[in-house]
Formats: C-alpha cells, structure tokens, sequence
C-alpha cells in the first residue's frame, strides 16, 4: 500500500503518527508499505525528509513487511543516488516513478530506468502515471526493461487496461504488474496481475488485502463483489488531487493525518460532505 506522510499543524512530519499507521496497516494484513510515493507527497519533501522517512519506515516494520522506497526523480543522477542511499538505509525494493516534467522518450526511458537499476541489487518496481507525469511506459519499453535482472515489477496507473493486457502479453513472468488504480484491481489481476499498491488502503487495509486473496484462492465473484462495493468509495477518495481526499477522509475517522503540503489544498466543504457520505455509505467506522 502507499502510505500517507502524517503532518503537524506546522507543516512537519509526524513521525510518531506515522509509526502507528505503519502497525495499522501490518495488523490488518497489508502485504507491503510504499514509503515516499505519490500518496506519501515526496514530491514536497526535502531531501533529508525523504531520506529520513525511509529510514523511519525501515525500522518501525522491523521486518515485519518489505518496504518499498519511492526513489524515483527527473533527474536520473539523482535518482541513482536516492536508490543507493534507499538502499544503505535497508529498503527491500524501490518504486521509481517516470521522469516528470522535462519528460523524454521512450529511448530516454530505457536509459533512465537501466542506469537506475544498475544502481543497486534491490528489485525495481517502475511507475506508470502518464496523467501526473505527461510520459507513458510503452508496452514494447517494459519487454526491453524486464530484461533486466532487477527489474522486476510495475505499478501501472494509466487507466488503460488495454496496455495492461498488452503489457502481460509481451513480458509474461518476467515483469510482473501491479494494479496503480484501486477501481481496477480485479479486471489487473484476471489478467495476472500479483496486487495493487493502492491509496484504498489507508482507509480499508483489510478489505483491500481481502480483494486480492478472494482471487488468489479463487473466489472471483468474492473479489468482485468487494470491487464494485467500494467502488463509490474509491471514487470519492479521487474527487480531487490525491492524496487530499484520503487525508481527508482519514482524518474525518479521527487518525489526525494532518493536511496536504502547499500547492495541495484542503477539500471544500461540500466535498467533504460528498467523501463523508461516501464514508458512511461504505460503512467505514473507526
């Protein structure tokens, strides 16, 4: 799951906060924490808090679950050295995001994502999100990518399952491919996807677990069923720009997640009647 980045009333991180977010989540059988995703804001933090916020992680799990370093930067030289520090400080894994901003092509995407790879030995989930990121991992890219020894996952958020399915076809086992979009979980997994790393799960760990392991044990229509009924839910967690929805919506439960670093701004008040509802609605209870 991708994990919030609790915040004081002053802006800081809220690490005590987030240690008993961490334990949440383990306890309601979370299968791994994504520390410095999108949802954790990394794009916010400084350096030294996204270092420090991996080594938190690190040592509150205690190796209880992998924890997946977000490491990812349009700037390749920076990346490889967040990977190798991600690495030093004992993440089991890396997510690394596509160059934003500047962009570049495909090629530059074999380039980038090769150079980060070689960084480390620890394994390389690459990240999808054309629409945060204006650039698409193409399927014929993840064939030359899987390729690598190290790279061995994606979280694909395009929406378009489509390029899932085209994904699957060309690299088989040796990429394996991970739902980024929580509405989309079981139509992922029908065409082998292993999990989703999911911004769900800071609300419903459980139930977000429990979709997943209908389906491994075969139950399809269980996992479905849990699909569609919290599809209003995850709608709703996605009225705005993530993660303001989710804090918000865990905030409303009383965990004091703290609000969004500027430029994110909190929800308006009828959004936050509209998640509030959907809350209810979903029967979420704290």
């Amino acid at each position: 799951m991708a994990i919030v980045t609790p915040m004081h009333p002053d802006g800081s991180i809220h690490y005590e906060k987030l240690g008993e977010l961490i334990d949440f989540q383990i306890e309601r059988h979370t299968d791994a924490i994504v520390i410095c995703g999108t949802t954790g804001e990394s794009a916010a933090m400084t350096d030294q808090e996204h270092i420090d916020c991996i080594r938190y992680a690190v040592e509150r799990t205690a190796g209880r679950v992998p924890v997946i370093a977000g490491a990812g930067s349009n700037d390749t030289r920076y990346a490889v050295e967040l990977s190798k520090e991600a690495a030093r400080l004992g993440a089991d894994a890396l997510l690394h995001v596509t160059p934003y901003y500047n962009k570049t092509s495909q090629r530059g995407l074999v380039r980038h994502f090769t150079e980060v790879a070689d960084a480390t030995d620890l394994p390389v989930i690459l990240y999808s999100v054309p629409s945060r990121t204006g650039v698409n991992i193409l399927p014929e890219t993840c064939k030359i990518l899987s390729e690598h020894p190290n790279i061995t996952a994606i979280k694909e958020a395009s929406g378009n399952i489509s390029q899932v399915a085209e994904i699957r076809a060309l690299c088989g086992e040796e990429l394996d491919v991970y739902s980024g979009d929580d509405n989309q979980i079981v139509p992922v997994l029908s065409l082998g996807g292993k999990g989703v790393i999911s911004v769900l799960s800071n609300v419903l760990p459980q139930e977000t677990h429990d979709i997943c392991a209908r389906f491994f044990a075969g139950d399809l229509a269980g996992a479905a069923e849990l699909q569609l009924k919290y599809l209003e839910l995850i709608k709703a967690l996605f009225m705005d720009v993530n993660p303001i929805p989710v804090k918000e919506a865990m905030n409303q439960l009383g965990q004091e997640v703290g609000e969004c670093r500027l430029p994110l701004l909190e929800m308006t008040d009828t959004q936050k009647q509209a998640l509030a509802g959907a809350l209810k609605r979903a029967n979420v209870v704290r």
